[in-house]
């Protein structure tokens, strides 16, 4: 598939169940319900509660969630002989304007500052990171012209000063920059992990570091931080000063399997457990909780 195609139809067909599902008559995915919540308001904590699904303060059901400038992007699993998963795109006030369909189980999802690029990222093979046995499907869409990119896989890669083919590339993680243009992502390829920065004008990518996961980029666009595979298995938060190369552990040190989030200039925000929380960008401070049973922090 080529980048800007409208996607109407399902995206990919898989070849049997997924692991960890049931059926689940085959009804379609419901639409965002009413809600107290404004998008567009800034300075809001948003989280999905872990008990319901429910985005708090809405009546919308999520199983991936996040938000930005008025936009929201909810993943919703459908359940079935076929894993099957719903991008919902909501409006400020949680209402459904768009509704994707995927072939996979939901994983991750990000909306720019803007609210203009939405991303999402599902697997279709497996259901987590921690195993080799896994394939995902990573999309864009572009809300203010509709294009849809079914995948991201077919963006050209160079590696190592050359560009890079192999049949086995996966990516997931995206963040946008402020032009919605620039993003950042992981590939995976050949056993390890990457770094990538791409862009969506262009459509190109390059691999900037090894075994660095799901990136999120600094408000002020100068910072990455992202999960990194320890050596004894877990993974652990880094920061990236892009303008140095720096990289400096952050003061959490325990397993985080998450896309963080940016709380504010200084902090970034993340699921660890069954609940929320932060700590400083620079390595210093400690880890503090933000809100228990929660997950999908985003900030408007």
């Amino acid at each position: 598939m080529r980048r800007g195609v409208i996607l109407l139809v399902a995206m990919l067909v898989l070849g049997g169940g997924a692991t960890g599902y049931i059926l689940w008559s085959g009804r379609p995915a419901p639409a965002a319900g009413r809600s107290t919540l404004d998008l567009a308001k800034p300075g809001q904590f948003l989280v999905r509660d872990r008990a319901t699904g429910l985005i708090r303060g809405s009546s919308t059901r999520c199983d991936r969630f996040h938000a930005a400038h008025g936009t929201g992007v909810c993943l919703l699993a459908q359940p079935g002989a076929t894993a099957t998963t719903y991008a919902l795109v909501l409006d400020h006030a949680m209402r459904q304007t768009r509704r994707v369909r995927l072939a996979g189980i939901p994983s991750r999802a990000r909306v720019s500052a803007s609210g203009r690029m939405i991303s999402w990222t599902v697997f279709v093979t497996g259901d987590s990171y921690t195993g080799a046995a896994f394939s995902t499907r990573t999309g864009l869409l572009d809300t203010r012209t509709g294009n849809v990119t079914v995948t991201i896989e077919d963006i050209p890669l160079i590696k190592d000063g050359r560009r890079y083919h192999s049949a086995d590339v996966n990516y997931w993680g995206v963040t946008f920059a402020a032009d919605d243009s620039r993003f950042y992502a992981t590939v995976a390829t050949k056993g390890k992990t990457y770094l990538v920065e791409g862009d969506y004008t262009r459509w190109q990518a390059k691999v900037l570091r090894e075994n660095a996961e799901c990136p999120s980029l600094s408000p002020d666009g100068r910072r990455l931080v992202y999960k990194k595979r320890m050596p004894s298995g877990a993974w652990r938060l880094h920061a990236l000063d892009l303008a140095t190369d720096r990289e400096t552990p952050l003061a959490e040190t325990a397993d985080v399997d998450d896309q963080a989030a940016w709380l504010d200039g200084r902090s970034v925000m993340y699921a660890k457990g069954r609940d929320v929380w932060a700590v400083p960008a620079d390595g210093s401070g400690t880890p503090r909780l933000l809100a228990t049973e929660a997950s999908s922090p985003a900030i408007t």
